[in-house]
């Protein structure tokens, strides 16, 4: 397994090892006590997610206002854009983002810590993403920040993303310097 660190405090890509052979491949995709020795990932998980998507989707960006989720990303099926914005206006890189691809040929996972807004896009004909929680959702508990944000400046890489109603209407990164 490999651990790479990024410019956002926490956020890690794991890349797990992947065995390959004829008839096809494994990988272990959790380890509780393997990520938390080689990744300092210590966090129980309470809830795994799936999503399923079609191309140009683009779902988020999406937080817990007081009870933040970590989130342990991977694609199964597919390959999608992957975002995390750092969201807290105390931090150094507030505001401040990082995209990476996950697909099912490249393997990689996002280790997004509790207080970063996340978000993706589907760059293939359709996507199956899994994510492990820390916390649990709670619809009254969610926030969103605007995809096109321009204080953000997320080069996404599909023109005329498809959006839920919700997503369409988040406020952008204003939102966390009122006092």
């Amino acid at each position: 397994m490999h651990i790479h660190t990024t410019s956002l405090p926490g956020v890690l890509i794991i890349e797990p090892r992947v065995f390959h052979d004829e008839r096809g491949y494994f990988k272990e995709s959790f380890n509780a006590a393997r990520y938390q020795t080689l990744a300092g990932i210590d966090s129980v998980f309470v809830q795994d997610n799936q999503s399923c998507s079609r191309a140009c989707v683009l779902r988020g960006l999406h937080f817990q206002r007081t009870r933040p989720q970590g989130k342990l990303i991977g694609v199964t099926r597919g390959a999608i854009f992957d975002v995390v914005v750092d969201i807290d206006p105390h931090s150094s890189t507030f505001g401040h983002h990082l995209g990476v691809e996950l697909s099912q040929d490249n393997h990689k996972q996002l280790w997004v810590p509790p207080g970063y807004a996340h978000g993706y896009c589907v760059l293939s004909a359709e996507a199956d993403v899994s994510y492990k929680c820390t916390d649990y959702y709670r619809p009254d508990d969610e926030g969103g920040l605007a995809w096109d944000c321009p204080r953000l400046g997320i080069d996404w890489p599909i023109p005329n993303p498809i959006l839920s109603a919700k997503d369409k209407m988040h406020p952008g990164l204003e939102q966390f310097l009122r006092p």
